[in-house]
């Protein structure tokens, strides 16, 4: 990156087409590259973005600068998911993709879906009791993290810039509240936030649109919605946390293309929600997993430890016994659905992906969602940049027409047919949201005449810890089971130590003056990585965090019951370097 050529903050302005520019943003020192477009995130949405845009100047002999920048070390290092891919979208943007090398190699042999009723028993459910989007029939088995690093291929094959480890930091504005692009961090400042004899100063890399396709709960996408009043009207967006591990197991216990999901144990059949999954891989893996709503109320609950549990199940236990646990990790995925979709667009961007929240709650599968949003992203862009008029961007640079084509696209259709199941399950719980939603999707198939909304964010769901029951977990066995510790160990996360902390609380005091009283401080519990800890001594308590452990899974921004904790960026290339993830 810093081998390009330096331009003056007017050269950039005039490049980009943004007066007028706040005058504080003319002292900046800091070196400024001009694009057409910033892509901020290097996930599915993101890179789908990228090659669209590309494949459009290839399609009619244009050209335009195409940026996407990524805070992860490299493409993929960032990326967990189950997954099971639906290839749609996959197929519209690369047709020929089964000849190209792409990672997506092991169809779905085998369905199944089992209500876990104890610790140690399940009954396969038949396939008719389960909703149609449900089914994986010509869906494949892949690694996310993988997809994506086949993805950033074609994006440079293509002559996009990637630019991985480094982190967008902030948004930059003009004076009339137009995003105009974004600064990177700084990189070697120490913890108190003096410059180290390593520093090297963010860049600001300006733009005509920028898209945020951070992920879901990305902390830009975040302000961008509180500054524009996305929300207006909507329901609160709602999460889950997903816990995945990566085992390499036995042959003898290896289906390829075999995909388990489970409903009730651990988590139980009543209105603390989610569910599991095992899904086989080639080369004798597979990923188990557990996602854990975070509407859960009970500040006891510890998702990291409930998931340990899952794994002692029979049906689980008996593919990994005998097998080695080769990676770890956790993230944060959104769940509201159609209800709590932000309006996508503003001044000069818009959201792409999980940073909006087009994950199919139903279908348990978001990366065809999230790459079809980045190729309508790409088409408005690219009609708005060769002079598409008033009806593809408005004045301001508002791109109205990426709204309108995501309104009426294949994302809103089966979100909409979607919609009543999320919250079913957090009004009903379990069993009863279950049977909600055999009526709502196989009876009905999505069109029953009304809309359910759960208005309780996440965070304000936990009860008081003095009214909740305690929940006692088994030490781990080593074998099956393991600690945080170790865990997060084996997701090779690495932060630089002396830097300033990432976490970030409004009121230090809280944590011990209120959460520990009202909840047992509930982030040393809900985060899956031990970045929490409660410390007591003989004369005072105090709330430590750990931040070299976090793995920006991004929970305890969304958790945390008095919304004390704000996730930042660290500095680019931290935080977790998942394999095959």
């Amino acid at each position: 990156m810093s081998s390009r050529i330096k331009v003056s903050y007017w050269e950039a302005v005039n490049l980009s087409d943004r007066e007028p520019v706040r005058e504080s943003l003319r002292e900046s020192l800091r070196e400024v590259m001009p694009f057409d477009v910033v892509i901020v995130g290097a996930g599915p949405a993101g890179l789908s973005t990228a090659c669209k845009l590309a494949q459009l100047c290839q399609d009619h002999e244009t050209s335009l600068d195409i940026c996407v920048i990524e805070k992860g070390s490299e493409i993929g290092a960032h990326i967990l998911s189950g997954a099971v891919l639906e290839a749609s979208a996959l197929d519209e943007l690369f047709p020929d993709w089964h000849n190209m090398q792409a990672p997506v190699k092991v169809p779905v042999t085998d369905d199944e879906v089992h209500l876990l009723t104890s610790s140690a028993s399940s009954i396969k459910l038949p396939s008719f009791l389960v909703p149609p989007a449900l089914h994986n029939s010509g869906n494949y088995v892949i690694s996310l993290g993988n997809l994506c690093r086949w993805l950033g291929e074609q994006a440079e094959s293509l002559g996009v810039q990637l630019f991985t480890g480094f982190t967008a930091a902030e948004i930059l504005y003009n004076d009339d509240d137009q995003v105009i692009g974004i600064a990177t961090g700084d990189m070697g400042r120490d913890k108190n936030g003096n410059e180290k004899g390593n520093f090297e100063e963010g860049y600001e890399l300006h733009a005509r649109y920028t898209v945020f396709a951070e992920g879901c709960r990305g902390h830009l996408g975040k302000e961008l919605i509180e500054k524009y009043d996305l929300d207006k009207g909507k329901a609160p967006q709602h999460y889950g946390i997903g816990i995945k591990e990566l085992w390499e197991v036995p042959a003898e216990a290896h289906s390829p293309g075999k995909v388990f999901h489970g409903v009730g144990w651990p988590l139980g059949l009543g209105k603390t929600t989610g569910g599991s999954f095992l899904y086989h891989l080639e080369n004798n893996e597979v990923s188990v997993g557990l996602i854990t709503d975070l509407n859960y109320s009970n500040p006891w609950l510890s998702p990291f430890d409930e998931f340990q549990r899952l794994k002692q199940h029979p049906a689980i236990r008996s593919v990994l016994s005998g097998g080695k646990r080769l990676s770890y990790g956790a993230r944060a995925l959104v769940k509201g659905g159609i209800q709590s979709l932000p309006n996508l667009v503003f001044p000069g961007g818009l959201l792409a992906g999980d940073n909006a929240g087009f994950l199919n709650f139903l279908k348990l599968k978001g990366s065809h969602t999230a790459m079809k949003s980045g190729m309508l992203a790409a088409e408005s862009i690219y009609a708005a940049l060769m002079g598409g008029g008033a009806e593809i961007a408005n004045d301001n640079g508002v791109l109205e027409s990426y709204q309108d084509n995501i309104n009426t696209s294949s994302i809103a259709r089966e979100l909409y047919a979607a919609r009543n199941v999320g919250p079913a399950m957090h009004k009903f719980g379990t069993l009863l949201g279950s049977a909600f939603a055999f009526i709502d999707q196989v009876i009905f198939r999505g069109k029953l005449p009304f809309t359910l909304k759960d208005m309780v964010p996440d965070h304000a769901a936990l009860k008081r810890a003095e009214d909740c029951p305690r929940i006692s977990y088994p030490a781990p066995d080593n074998e099956i089971s393991f600690d945080k510790l170790s865990s997060v160990y084996i997701s090779n996360t690495n932060h630089e130590e002396d830097q300033p902390c990432h976490l970030k609380l409004i009121d230090a005091e809280t944590p011990t003056g209120f959460n520990l009283a009202e909840y047992d401080e509930p982030a040393q519990r809900y985060c899956p990585a031990g970045v929490y800890e409660i410390v007591r001594s003989d004369t005072k308590t105090r709330f430590q965090i750990n931040a070299q452990n976090c793995v920006h899974c991004k929970t305890c921004d969304i958790k945390d019951p008095t919304q004390n904790i704000v996730w930042t960026a660290p500095e680019g290339g931290g935080g977790p370097n998942y394999p095959n993830m």
